[in-house]
């Protein structure tokens, strides 16, 4: 009986953090709440830049196997949550990059929602620090919330700014490939 309860006391922590991934020195949650809803990750790569990784991306949706194309037309419940793991993004740096991710996911097409992307990208106007955590979470009654470790920072509305958003890490012209593929789990 002894050793059947030492096995299990050994087992127990192999199993619970076999729920948790780690990533670049992130540990990455399994799942992820928002509005009620259970999201669970779907994906989760490193964003590089000249050989450095600059933040792990996580995306998380209620049911996991949809396409890039699906997950970006959804209008349903889903996030993307950024861990800061490079000391080198500061504000400007942060701006500059989601402003060209937007470029990218439209095809220089932001006219129309140009207002949406400078509201969103309010939410990285103060001091960004290694270890800050964003949520771009998107529910379809409020549109995307960015909160920066938990904190709501902006919203904006709109089933086409979240496409847009989703986009940059995930359509024909991501901001990298091997990321797209990770957080696909593809």
């Amino acid at each position: 009986m002894l050793r059947i309860l030492l096995s299990l006391a050994l087992l127990l922590p192999l199993s619970f953090s076999a729920t948790a991934k780690e990533v670049s020195g992130v540990d990455v949650a399994d799942t992820l709440k928002a509005a009620g809803t259970s999201l669970s990750l779907n994906g989760v790569g490193v964003r590089t830049k000249f050989f450095m990784d600059m933040y792990v991306a996580a995306l998380y949706l209620p049911a996991s196997g949809q396409s890039a194309a699906d997950i970006i037309a959804a209008d349903e419940p889903m996030a993307i949550r950024l861990h800061i793991v490079s000391g080198m993004i500061n504000p400007k740096r942060m701006s500059d990059s989601t402003r060209d991710g937007f470029v990218r996911s439209t095809g220089g097409k932001t006219a129309e929602i140009e207002d949406d992307i400078e509201e969103l990208i309010s939410a990285f106007q103060d001091a960004v620090d290694e270890g800050d955590t964003f949520d771009l979470v998107y529910e379809p009654q409020s549109g995307v919330t960015v909160y920066r470790n938990g904190e709501a920072k902006s919203n904006v509305k709109g089933l086409k700014f979240k496409q847009a958003l989703f986009g940059i890490w995930l359509s024909d012209d991501p901001v990298q490939d091997s990321l797209k593929d990770d957080m696909l789990n593809s």
